[in-house]
């Protein structure tokens, strides 16, 4: 278990460290840098890479932007082999609904039980 721990550490950390050295010597913006995290990680699943590092990794490799840009690519291409070119329109939904609805509810549950301040 230790050993998982520390592969996720490492694999997640590396990602995280690249996104701070383009934020901190490159002009893009953060906006920029996470649309290119999700676009790599869709990349890098079409190429073959993606899942392997998610093997080695687990929560290191799918928890960061690249981790939702390979859960796109991949619902995606279940969706295509079991309902043929309508996955293409359907799979990434699909695959992602479970993420995006649980953040929809905490953020929802966040806005009622907190009062927001106004910064002076």
């Amino acid at each position: 278990m230790l050993t998982d721990i520390i592969k996720a550490f490492l694999v997640g950390g590396t990602i995280c460290a690249v996104g701070q050295v383009l934020i901190d010597y490159t002009k893009l913006t953060p906006a920029r840098i996470l649309t290119g995290f999700v676009v790599t990680g869709v990349l890098f699943s079409a190429l073959g890479i993606y899942k392997p590092l998610v093997e080695f990794a687990g929560a290191g490799a799918t928890v960061p932007l690249t981790g939702f840009g390979h859960l796109l690519a991949e619902g995606i291409r279940k969706a295509i082999s079991r309902d043929g070119m309508l996955g293409i329109f359907t799979g990434g939904l699909s695959a992602a609904a479970g993420g995006v609805t649980a953040a929809l509810l905490f953020g929802l549950f966040a806005s009622v039980v907190f009062v927001p301040k106004d910064r002076k």
